[in-house]
């Protein structure tokens, strides 16, 4: 069996291209891990934000469902 010269280099040439391929899916995978962090930060203070909205509203929890018409004015 004959080996070519050109194999040695055809595999030197994939095997950088695979390196590169790796080194560019590694750069991806750490901005979209940035991503995902700073997502859930997000996430994490719209939570907070939302606990404190509740806290601020008043008490309605006894009252039950309320129409928009409870709150129109006796003359309509």
């Amino acid at each position: 069996m004959r080996i070519s010269m050109t194999e040695p280099v055809d595999t030197e040439r994939r095997l950088a291209d695979l390196e590169i391929k790796l080194g560019l899916a590694d750069d991806m995978l750490d901005q979209l891990n940035q991503a995902l962090f700073r997502q859930q930060q997000q996430i994490d203070r719209l939570l907070r934000e939302l606990a404190e909205l509740r806290q601020q509203m008043p008490d309605s929890a006894g009252a039950g469902f309320r129409s928009l018409r409870d709150e129109l004015p006796p003359h309509y």
